[in-house]
């Protein structure tokens, strides 16, 4: 139980960066930036692959059948590609704590929809109770230039907030159906199944950027293009790959409402790196909120031991 705790706790802090990684790249636009993270994540899982084949190896190679090839690319869709895309649009309109918070709600969702059968409603209150009052507190707490609108205005505010919406839709069902997968099939090992995610989900990074991203020629004539490949490669290697394969050890080990409750770190990091990022303290009730998030995940734990 401590290693999928703490293992969901690492992906949390990894996928914390994708919330600051459009203002890291800004002036790219939100398609390329998505496609440039999952390419990069598909290529690490592709050499992963070939590295298994190397002599003396293969037959330690898995090959997925047809259908957990097909599951893998619904997954895909609904945990990356499809996911990240929207998040990307959203926090272009809203800013980033906004988003942030919003996707924070997750663990709620994914806790009431994935409860085990033994466990007692009861037993969740203290957290869900500790979570929403983290979220209370930081969504009336003033915000830094993150939290914003868009230049664009309040119209495209609302146009984010819609976007993120959908994401969360897709999150939650991905956080659910992910944790059954990996727990009926244990044959399949974390890094294995991350793996096989990260060719699904980079070949949809690929047919997303063939479709609307930008001709190769003048993505690299852009200003700050070396920074941008630098960031596609960290979150697609570090808040993709790595974060994944530390989420279905999470899985395999935890049940879904206790994996829902951890995400709450991934909230908590994305509003210190955006807090680092504009260079300012948290104000006090963003503390308070920081501390009730903490408290929650605690509570949680408490209530599966």
């Amino acid at each position: 139980m401590l290693t999928g705790i703490l293992a969901g706790l690492a992906a949390g802090a990894l996928w914390g960066l994708v919330f600051v990684a459009p203002r890291m790249a800004a002036g790219f636009a939100s398609v390329d930036l998505t496609a440039g993270r999952f390419v990069a994540y598909g290529a690490m899982a592709v050499g992963m692959l070939l590295w298994g084949l190397r002599p003396g190896t293969r037959r330690a190679v898995r090959w997925p059948t047809a259908r957990q090839a097909g599951a893998a690319l619904g997954l895909s869709v609904l945990g990356f590609t499809g996911y990240y895309l929207l998040l990307v649009l959203a926090i272009r309109d809203a800013g980033v704590e906004v988003p942030a918070l919003i996707i924070g709600t997750i663990p709620v969702w994914v806790m009431l929809l994935g409860k085990p059968k033994g466990l007692r409603w009861v037993a969740l209150v203290p957290g869900l109770a500790l979570t929403l009052a983290g979220l209370a507190l930081m969504a009336f707490a003033p915000h830094g230039e993150g939290g914003s609108p868009a230049a664009g205005g309040g119209a495209y505010w609302w146009r984010g907030i819609g976007i993120v919406l959908v994401a969360l839709v897709f999150w939650t069902a991905f956080a659910i159906l992910n944790s059954a997968w990996v727990q009926r099939h244990p044959e399949v090992g974390a890094t294995q199944w991350a793996n096989w995610l990260g060719v699904a989900t980079g070949l949809g990074g690929l047919l997303l950027w063939g479709v609307k991203g930008s001709p190769p020629a003048e993505l690299a004539a852009q200003p700050g293009f070396g920074a941008f490949v630098l960031v596609c490669l960290a979150i697609g290697l570090g808040a993709t790959w790595l974060a994944t394969i530390l989420w279905n050890v999470a899985s395999q080990r935890l049940s879904a409402s206790l994996c829902g409750q951890l995400i709450v770190s991934e909230t908590l990091f994305a509003l210190v790196y955006s807090f680092a990022w504009d260079g300012h303290w948290p104000a006090p009730a963003q503390w308070a909120a920081c501390a009730m998030f903490t408290l929650g995940i605690l509570a949680t734990i408490q209530a599966h031991r």
